[in-house]
Order: structure tokens, then sequence, then C-alpha cells
């Protein structure tokens, strides 16, 4: 993973977007990591892994409900409470 100061990814922005496209690219200010410039293919696969991440714990959440007595019914009733 390549490395590059704040000023430099500034100076060099297409140069960024190219280094980017090959490996993620690490956008420091001051010596301390800031940023990551991932290539759009990187983005879209970390954005398939998080999707499906959460569809994973939802559906465990729900399983976990459903075996506590969580039905519609009660849902709704929790739902209309005024706290």
């Amino acid at each position: 993973m390549r490395t590059v100061s704040a000023s430099e990814a500034k100076r060099g922005f297409a140069a960024l977007i190219d280094a980017a496209s090959r490996e993620p690219v690490v956008i420091q200010r001051q010596k301390r990591d800031v940023a990551v410039v991932p290539s759009i293919a990187e983005f879209e696969r970390l954005n398939r892994l998080d999707t499906a991440e959460f569809h994973r714990v939802c559906d465990r959440i729900g399983e976990q409900a459903k075996a506590a007595g969580m039905n519609e019914i009660k849902l709704a009733e929790l739902l209309a409470r005024d706290y």
C-alpha cells in the first residue's frame, strides 16, 4: 500500500487516482494516516461485504427475537408505548 502526504496528494491528484486504481493509497497529514483512497472495484467489494454482513446480523437478531417469543403483535405493542 502506497502512502503519500496530503500536500503530495493535492499537487499530484491525477497520479493519486492512477495509483489508487492499482492499490489503496494512504494519505497522511502531519505523519498521521487520515484517509485511504481505494479503487472503485475495492470500494464496491467492501460495500457488498458490508451489506451482506448487515443482512446476516439482521437475520441473527430476528431469529433470537423469535426464539424469545417476539412476534408482530408484541412488536407493535412495544412500538406503540409512550416512553
